[in-house]
């Protein structure tokens, strides 16, 4: 099949999104198919042969995070011309309500077109708003797929639509036989963070106000934290008297990230909320490292109920120190967790999931393929810029 894969957010800046579109593209290439991305990016040399450059993105606040989105007459052109260039078998859109490309996609195109939603956001007030605009839009979309029960929630609330459930992939083959990364070997009282250290709901916060009590089980306990942010204004967080147990990698590669992991003991994702999926989790789980998360609906899944990793109640200082002491101190129960995880992982595999996706593009594509439509509200892009 030949497919346009539409991605709302900057390719070259760090996001769940960006490395769901990125990894789907190269399993369907390496299935045989013909595909396309196209995107936002700072800089067009970081795009990968098979992806074409929609402009230049601005930060704005979404969802409890910052999100780069890209509108206007520019980008409209870009994508415009990339419908035109390519007879397209599927238009596969993700996050189509956001004010970007797959938008704008959605707007100029017409023919067989699948809308991925990863956003879990029950109250969003954008949403609520702009349900009457978006219509016609999301009207056009032929099949929905939710990467969680929680998106599939918001659009049904917020859409009045369905979804079918099809999760987040990872791809288990760069994520094992990882090796720690030089001076950080596994010494039986390592927790590793891997996330945006300067985003509240990631809960770094929550972990560093466990380190006291954590110290307290643990006395030999370390802390290993990657990922971009002030790190300066984290160790100011931090206890002078255990500033010395906390090294802060700051942002490593996608190359680094499975040795990240492997450089620990423990995995801890304290997540405070508005997460939809768990695919942080999914990684470390395919390096082989046991999981202490919190226990919120998407991570719950994840971690079937406890039964692939250790669940604390949600920023739960004392609760989260307990967990994580007690696991560091029973290496069986690690192995225990680790080959648990690694068993529940399988059914996230990028192939097995983009099998599953494929299945989806067959049902809504038909003789006909994606093409531009023949008018469209030239005033309604014009003033979303």
């Amino acid at each position: 099949m030949k497919i346009g894969i539409a991605c709302p957010y900057t390719w070259d800046v760090p996001g769940g999104v960006q490395v769901h579109v990125r990894d789907l593209a190269e399993t369907l290439i390496d299935m045989g198919h013909d595909v396309s991305v196209i995107t936002p990016v700072n800089d067009e040399n970081t795009l990968p042969p098979y992806a074409v450059d929609a402009g230049h993105a601005v930060p704005v606040p979404y969802n409890g995070s910052v999100a780069r989105l890209l509108m206007g007459p520019v980008s409209a052109a870009r994508v415009r011309r990339w419908l035109r260039d390519n007879d397209f078998d599927v238009l596969h859109v993700h996050e189509p309500t956001a004010p970007s490309v797959s938008l704008l996609a959605c707007m100029l195109a017409d023919g067989p077109m699948v809308a991925t939603f990863h956003t879990a956001n029950p109250r969003s007030k954008i949403l609520t708003v702009a349900h009457g605009a978006l219509q016609p839009s999301m009207e056009k979309v032929r099949a929905r797929i939710a990467v969680s029960e929680a998106a599939r929630r918001t659009i049904v609330e917020h859409l009045g639509a369905d979804a079918v459930l099809i999760p987040n992939g990872v791809s288990i083959r760069a994520f094992q036989d990882a090796t720690p990364l030089p001076a950080h070997t596994p010494n039986g009282a390592t927790v590793v963070f891997l996330g945006r250290i300067d985003e509240p709901r990631k809960g770094l916060d929550v972990l560093v106000a466990a380190l006291p009590a954590l110290m307290d089980r643990c006395g030999d306990a370390r802390l290993l934290v990657a990922g971009p942010g002030d790190s300066e204004a984290v160790l100011d967080r931090v206890d002078p008297g255990l500033r010395d147990r906390v090294t802060l990698l700051g942002l490593v590669s996608d190359a680094d990230k499975p040795r990240v992991f492997s450089s620990g003991d423990v995995y801890c994702a304290p997540n405070t909320g508005q997460e939809s999926f768990g695919i942080i989790l999914l990684e470390a789980m395919a390096v082989g490292a046991p999981v202490v998360a919190s226990d919120i609906d998407a991570f719950r899944r994840v971690l079937d109920d406890g039964h692939a990793g250790r669940l604390f109640p949600v920023g739960d200082t004392e609760g989260l120190a307990r967990a994580l002491a007690d696991l560091l101190a029973d290496p069986g129960e690690r192995h225990l967790l680790a080959e648990r995880g690694r068993a529940a992982v399988a059914a996230y595999d990028w192939p097995v999931i983009a099998e599953q996706i494929v299945g989806v593009y067959e049902m809504v594509a038909g003789d006909t393929p994606v093409s531009v439509a023949a008018s469209t509200d030239q005033e309604t892009i014009r003033h979303s810029a």
